[in-house]
């Protein structure tokens, strides 16, 4: 199995990007930069995600491969319901999932209901692998982490399968769950229809005491009265309030960069010259 990306950054979808960003900032200098390279090499040899588990194979200079296993726990099933209801209760997200697509709004459902859809945090992840190397994670673990982001870029429902829920089981949950919101007679049940009026898709559901934040246009058009279309021809095409802010991102130092790639030769100024590199990056973050 050989990388996509045979330069520059690994991953392209905001969710592989976002998985990588939390493993790149655990600042692992140059155990990432070899895993990249193995990556790309097509030293990964075999690939297995399960929920809770990932397994692979890697090759590194010994004959025999390395075994290598990541494990990440899965969230338990009265979370998952409580995740698809709220899912369920707004088209937007049915939409696109149905359409295999990860909305970045999703991450914000996730961390609603209490359970962050990435790890925020290397003691997270239990990381093993059968070669001499003593450092966790060594660059076959590195390796299928760069392959595992690439694994989600071509499907993303197996970052989900990883945390316990299965493309087919989630969105069979989530047609049925569609389905029950509307009666027989079409009429509209708790959770809306598909096309149901601006204040039932703004409100959401109720998990638990507070209501789900609405996402996609819901959070665009929540609490702006009704106009008459002969009385906002003038502004049809401009937004009636300002877009939604952009997607959470993670928070890193000003210095990870410099953190990831490690002291430079001494030719060039080695560890003098990292240490006035970071000076300088810290005073540039401030201003």
């Amino acid at each position: 199995m050989k990388a996509r990306s045979t330069r520059g950054a690994i991953g392209v979808s905001w969710w592989s990007r976002r998985f990588l960003e939390v493993l790149e900032s655990f600042a692992l200098g140059t155990r990432l930069t070899r895993g990249r390279s193995y990556a790309r090499k097509g030293q990964v040899l075999r690939l297995d995600v399960t929920p809770g588990r990932v397994e692979a194979t890697v090759q590194g200079s010994r004959a025999e491969p390395y075994r290598v296993g990541i494990e990440l726990p899965v969230f338990p099933a009265t979370l998952w319901e409580r995740v698809e209801r709220d899912l369920a209760a707004q088209a937007f997200f049915s939409a696109r999932l149905l359409a295999g697509d990860l909305p970045a709004e999703l991450e914000e459902v996730f961390a609603h209901a209490g359970a962050p859809l990435f790890p925020s945090g290397v003691a997270e992840l239990t990381q093993r692998c059968s070669c001499p190397d003593f450092a966790v994670p060594c660059k076959h673990l590195a390796a299928t982490f760069y392959l595992l982001a690439e694994a989600f870029d071509a499907d993303p429902f197996q970052l989900l399968h990883w945390r316990g829920r299965g493309r087919a089981e989630l969105l069979d949950r989530l047609r049925a769950l569609r389905a029950g919101a509307t009666d027989p007679a079409g009429t509209p049940g708790p959770s809306g229809p598909d096309t149901g009026t601006p204040d039932a898709a703004i409100a959401g559901p109720t998990s638990g005491k507070e209501p789900v934040p609405a996402a996609g246009a819901a959070r665009v058009l929540a609490g702006l009265p009704a106009i008459p279309l002969d009385e906002a021809v003038d502004r049809f095409w401009l937004p009636p309030v300002p877009l939604p802010d952009r997607p959470p991102t993670l928070a890193t130092g000003p210095e990870l960069l410099l953190r990831q790639l490690g002291a430079p030769a001494p030719a060039i100024g080695g560890p003098g010259l990292l240490e006035r590199l970071r000076r300088a990056y810290r005073t540039f973050g401030r201003s």
